[in-house]
């Protein structure tokens, strides 16, 4: 019979009986390892079973073990966390003589009124640096919203979420009505149409899913056939800051604070941004949102399997009445990013409304601005000469001071809850309404802003990272204003200087 040979590295032939050899070798060798391993795990599996029973100290000790009279009690060792950056300086110098050119610079601009302006420079720690007219009451426009994100991040837990749940009321007349269906919100107005969207604050919980959800329940028990309802009196009857319309036509600025929207009321009429939570277009919104949404609601539910024989109707749901199902929203540091990134006024209405819940005052836009300026007042930030018309600074006859907006901006910059107020600041050129700020690469991402606008108005304020270290704060405020492409060039002038004080 012939004999097999196999090449070893150099080339040449094992013969027969040294590849048994071999063969007994390489077994051995196995199942040493496998002793080992087995062993090794055994050891393992003990000591972290031990840690779990808290028998000794481990990394999976749940608890302090307590001292044993066996065994005597050892304090494990702290090891300190290294910090991933440094603290920031906040007490940094600023030069104060280029500082004030800075703003010389701005007042002498073309474009810039002298009756109408206020502007001013603040250190990390709100200590003023350099200003002029900052005790000017001026109209704020959307950088009124600072003022809500700080006092709404202050008051309400940001980590939490929206829910909008689904519930079944069971009817005595079971044999001749069907059970009623209730949708009701808490105040998600960014639902998505389609399913749950974990990548995205806009659509982060969708109507698709809770649909799917409801479905499956109703039909495991039994339930095929709903007459459908919506609850949105969360926020009462008063929806609408008294002078809001006047500078929101046709909806195209504010819609209804309401319990639930989708994608904020929206009407894109195939417009949609293929990025949720980005879009620089402003569709008109819808004027009944919570409606809206209840309607696809149904629409989903029928397609679905289960029967929606009337409605939606809008009715307070009753007590007693049985969950089926829920989705979550964002967290509302999310949610607030989102609102002060795109400058969205019903979100920040809905903020001060929430504010105004939690804060136990009126549940109206008025409540929700007394819960503000009573939240900013407690934090003490100056409110001199301070006007509200409503949350988001939409309304005219609204009036702020820069030493106000410098005020939460100093907030901002320190840790604490209110830091969620700053999340959502737009970066000059990058992100937000502030996108088209600023084509200057030497500054690129040190600025974090909050963009204001409205006809004759113009302001910003906002935050900056110093290059060498430290931060610094900043305001400007310009109303009157008739040539505003003059103005926003002083303001990328003035803002692309403040990173190298």
């Amino acid at each position: 019979m012939a004999q097999h040979c196999h090449s070893n590295k150099a080339g040449g032939v094992h013969e027969p009986n040294s590849v048994a050899r071999a063969h007994r070798l390489i077994v051995r060798r196995r199942w040493r390892v496998v002793v080992s391993v087995v062993t090794t795990l055994t050891v393992v599996c003990g000591y972290a079973l031990a840690g779990v029973l808290n028998l000794i100290d481990t990394p999976l000790t749940f608890s302090v073990a307590a001292p044993r009279n066996h065994m005597p009690f050892k304090h494990p060792t702290v090891i300190s966390a290294t910090p991933l950056s440094g603290p920031v300086d906040s007490q940094r110098p600023i030069d104060k003589d280029q500082a004030e050119r800075l703003i010389d610079d701005f007042v002498h601009a073309s474009g810039v009124d002298d009756n109408h302006f206020s502007i001013g420079i603040a250190d990390g720690e709100g200590h003023i640096v350099a200003s002029r007219q900052a005790d000017l009451a001026l109209e704020p426009a959307s950088t009124m919203k600072t003022l809500t994100a700080l006092a709404a991040s202050s008051a309400l837990d940001m980590g939490s979420t929206f829910t909008t749940a689904t519930y079944l009321e069971s009817s005595g007349e079971r044999q001749r009505n069907s059970p009623i269906l209730t949708i009701k919100g808490d105040g998600d107005m960014l639902l998505g149409p389609g399913v749950n969207d974990p990548d995205h604050i806009n659509g982060r919980a969708g109507l698709a899913s809770l649909a799917d959800q409801t479905a499956r329940a109703l039909l495991s028990r039994g339930v095929n056939r709903v007459r459908l309802c919506y609850d949105d009196s969360l926020f009462g009857d008063e929806r609408y800051p008294a002078n809001i319309s006047d500078n929101n036509p046709n909806h195209a600025q504010y819609t209804a604070v309401s319990s639930m929207a989708i994608d904020g009321g929206r009407q894109w009429g195939g417009l949609a941004s293929h990025d949720p939570d980005t879009y620089t277009a402003y569709p008109e919104l819808s004027p009944t949102p919570a409606s809206d949404a209840a309607n696809l609601f149904g629409e989903l539910l029928a397609a679905r399997g289960v029967t929606v024989e009337s409605g939606p109707d809008q009715r307070s749901l009753p007590a007693g009445a049985s969950p089926v199902s829920q989705v979550r929203s964002a967290t509302l540091s999310e949610v607030l990013a989102f609102a002060l990134r795109h400058s969205d006024n019903t979100l920040a209405e809905l903020f001060g409304r929430l504010t105004a819940l939690k804060s136990g005052t009126a549940n109206s836009p008025e409540g929700a601005m007394k819960a503000v300026r009573s939240k900013l007042a407690h934090l003490g930030v100056d409110l001199s000469n301070t006007q509200m018309a409503d949350c988001s600074g939409l309304s005219p006859g609204s009036r702020l001071t820069t030493n106000t907006l410098l005020d939460v901006q100093a907030h901002n910059v320190k840790a604490g809850q209110g830091v969620a107020a700053a999340e959502g600041l737009s970066v000059p050129g990058l992100v937000g309404t502030a996108m088209g700020f600023l084509d200057d690469p030497d500054v690129a991402g040190l600025l974090r802003v909050k963009t204001g606008s409205l006809e004759g108005v113009s302001t910003l304020a906002g935050n900056v990272s110093r290059k060498g270290s430290g931060v610094l704060t900043f305001a400007i405020m310009t109303n009157g204003v008739t040539d505003i492409d003059a103005v926003h060039k002083a303001r990328d002038v003035f803002i692309s200087g403040l990173a190298a004080l």
